[in-house]
């Protein structure tokens, strides 16, 4: 800090540094040694209970459970865009083979792409974990009722009414 210029500004100062000076010893001395050093991103977060494991006045759980289904959407979202670019990519090194030199990767990046649009195909830009989670919980329902999504609409065998 550079010399004050006249007494107000030296006492400022001096209370300044009476109030700053022991939280500067503090973090640099005991909390900066004492963290963990990884890259940011490499960063991971607990995971926190799903929406289905919160009640339904806990606004908390229910904010944490919808950042939680943000988190895991953007990692959906970028393991189907790396697969589809290393496709892409195989494709155009491999011409006019590639059919048969990128099939396994092709393979992958439609499982991917089919299991992303599983759980977050039809939902919008604004969806939520509760949004996701009916979703998940009408598919399960249409196929106890009707067989596989995508076979064909099964009839049941209905029971006859007396």
């Amino acid at each position: 800090m550079p010399e004050a210029r006249n007494p107000l500004e030296a006492f400022s100062n001096a209370v300044y540094d009476m109030f700053d000076k022991p939280v500067t010893w503090f973090r640099e001395s005991i909390v900066e040694p004492n963290q963990k050093k990884y890259p940011w991103y490499h960063q991971q977060y607990r995971r926190v209970p799903t929406i289905d494991q919160c009640y339904t006045d806990d606004v908390v759980c229910r904010f944490e459970a919808d950042q939680q289904f943000r988190r895991d959407r953007m990692v959906d979202n970028e393991v189907v865009s790396i697969l589809r670019q290393r496709f892409e990519d195989c494709t155009m090194y491999e011409a006019p083979d590639h059919l048969e030199k990128c099939k396994e990767t092709l393979e992958q990046y439609e499982k991917a792409a089919e299991n992303w649009f599983i759980k977050y195909g039809d939902l919008g830009g604004y969806a939520n974990a509760k949004s996701a989670y009916m979703k998940q919980k009408h598919r399960l329902i249409w196929e106890r009722r009707y067989g596989p999504v995508g076979t064909g609409k099964n009839k049941r065998e209905e029971v006859p009414e007396e």
